[in-house]
């Protein structure tokens, strides 16, 4: 605030800076600020004429139109050349602290009366809520064609809801004051935005919390129904914040089939935070768990129990059930992060959606380290759960694919990858691999994939046709071989780049943990795969679309150290 004061000029209060004046000059005034103001535009319209011998040379009515027009352009245009801050114009004034980070404008209002009239503009705090929060609606304009404001709010939130005592309970959202929504709302819960993942054991999931008008709403992401992949993710409302009154905010449960109620969140942990269902009642439903039960797999499989005719595949669907129904929305979620991309990425890293055989979709996070990638489980099952490292590829060691003829052939993909697999290093030393060893390793990123494409582009084609010897950027025919096991026969049929890697597999309740070989396929940058050699089975993944806000990791260390974190969370 001292700093301010200097930049203003007004010292610690008015009545200090009159003081000063008036030790300064043997005149001058007390009564108000106007005079000062007065007099110090008097004094520069002197110097402009001449000084005060001029002025009386030339005459009262002289010296009086002089200071009369300089009055007139000081009040039009503002001092040609400022002395503080208060001497410039209010609308600059609410340009330069617009740009401010809104946790510095309280301070800045303790400056002057002036500085805390131009701080109520709600232009500054509606420009604070759409940049430092992606704030995007205008609260005074929030009528659309036919729609109020109630009822467009009650629709993002609850598509089910089109009237009733739910739209009575919403406030006028209109009447809103972007200042209040700063303090009261975005502000407070700002720690909360981002991506989360709960703690729902081997199962885990995506969760992200995003501001949307005048809420804060967590969005459970679902993968879409087996084995659609190309499917965009469904979206779970699970709680809501959002503005009660000017100066109030309400903690909403969103989970169940009865609309929103009472709920809460404690932030206490960094990088940590808790929900609570007060009213867990509202989950219940009329039919009791069987009704709950269908309900659950119409909307998590898209399809009744009948419908699903492997018997393991149905325990398993049971399993599920009975293990996420019991938390009731009271969870512990842990931030994750996306990872940054680097120079070296063989492709965009981020989230994507795979096929996992009986376990169905499940959401894998494809990170790079070197010449290494690895894809994470953010949800998972009860043989590898959420968290542990599913793939580990080794973009160093191509794989140089033969003709289709050959392709066909699970014998020769087999003697191609095993031959790779025999040179690599033994993948049961270090299980999981440790995320900070793969950037050591690779040391030179760039460089290392480069003498991977290299590699691929010259080592000799294993099968007859040398037709298939085109480069790694240019695509070549791929066909999955024949008794190799796919939820989904839509898989692109043209590769860029093949490379050995290592898949995890365990028994039930991550029992006897292994890495078995196998054949990381890059289709194209939203798309790849892996054949699992030992299971027989293909799993394709395809990425998520969505744009997620708050969700990057500040650097690769950061990114590091979550990547380790969530491997002990389910170890």
């Amino acid at each position: 605030m001292a700093v301010c004061a200097r930049l203003c000029g007004v010292g610690q209060s008015r009545r200090c800076r009159r003081r000063q004046r008036h030790n300064q000059q043997d005149q001058g005034s007390d009564s108000d600020m106007d005079e000062e103001e007065g007099e110090r535009i008097v004094g520069e319209t002197q110097s402009v004429t001449g000084g005060p011998e001029n002025s009386a040379a030339a005459g009262p009515s002289v010296a009086h139109e002089a200071a009369a027009e300089a009055t007139a352009d000081s009040v039009s245009t503002g001092p040609p050349n400022p002395q503080s801050l208060l001497d410039l114009p209010p609308e600059l004034l609410v340009e330069v602290f617009s740009s401010l980070p809104g946790t510095e404008l309280p301070n800045l209002a303790l400056v002057c009366k002036k500085f805390r009239q131009i701080l109520n503009t709600e232009t500054i705090w509606r420009r604070r809520c759409t940049e430092e929060f992606g704030m995007r609606d205008d609260l005074h304009k929030m009528e659309v064609v036919g729609v109020s404001s109630r009822e467009l709010y009650a629709k993002r939130v609850n598509p089910r809801v089109k009237s009733g005592r739910f739209m009575k309970l919403l406030p006028d959202y209109e009447h809103m004051d972007y200042r209040d929504v700063y303090r009261h709302l975005l502000h407070p819960y700002r720690h909360i935005l981002g991506l989360w993942q709960p703690d729902i054991g081997p199962y885990g999931g995506l969760l992200n919390v995003v501001v949307d008008g005048l809420f804060i709403i967590g969005w459970m992401y679902l993968p879409p129904h087996d084995p659609r992949v190309e499917d965009p993710m469904r979206r779970r409302p699970l709680f809501r914040i959002h503005m009660w009154e000017s100066n109030k905010v309400a903690v909403e449960c969103m989970y169940g089939h009865k609309g929103p109620h009472k709920g809460d969140i404690q932030t206490g942990k960094k990088d940590e935070f808790s929900t609570k269902c007060n009213q867990t009642d509202h989950h219940r439903m009329p039919g009791g768990r069987q009704e709950e039960f269908r309900t659950w797999l119409e909307e998590e499989w898209g399809r009744t129990l009948e419908d699903i005719f492997h018997e393991h595949m149905q325990e398993l669907i049971l399993m599920k059930f009975i293990y996420t129904s019991q938390y009731d929305n009271c969870l512990t979620y842990r931030r994750i992060y996306l990872p940054p991309r680097m120079s070296s990425d063989l492709l965009q890293p981020g989230l994507f959606k795979g096929t996992y055989g009986s376990h169905g979709l499940e959401i894998v996070m494809l990170s790079f380290h070197g010449p290494c990638a690895r894809a994470t489980k953010l949800t998972g099952d009860p043989n590898v759960p959420a968290g542990q490292l599913t793939l580990d590829v080794d973009l160093n060691r191509p794989v140089c694919l033969p003709d289709l003829e050959h392709q066909r052939s699970m014998e020769e993909l087999s003697r191609l990858v095993l031959g790779v697999h025999e040179e690599a290093p033994n993948p049961d030393v270090a299980p999981q691999g440790a995320a900070s060893e793969g950037v050591v390793a690779g040391g030179a990123g760039a460089a290392g994939l480069e003498l991977a494409m290299e590699a691929q582009s010259e080592s000799p084609q294993p099968g007859p046709s040398s037709s298939s010897s085109s480069a790694p950027s240019e695509a070549q025919p791929f066909v999955l071989p024949l008794g190799v096991m796919t939820r989904n026969e839509v898989y692109p049929r043209t590769c860029k780049m093949c490379f050995y890697g290592t898949g995890l597999i365990a028994g039930h309740g991550f029992t006897s943990p292994e890495r078995t070989p196998g054949l990381f396929v890059l289709f194209d940058e939203d798309h790849f795969g892996f054949i699992w050699l030992e299971l027989k089975s293909f799993s394709l993944y395809s990425r998520l679309t969505d744009r997620l806000a708050h969700a990057y990791a500040p650097d690769m260390e950061h990114f590091e150290a979550m990547l380790r974190n969530m491997q002990s969370w389910t170890s």
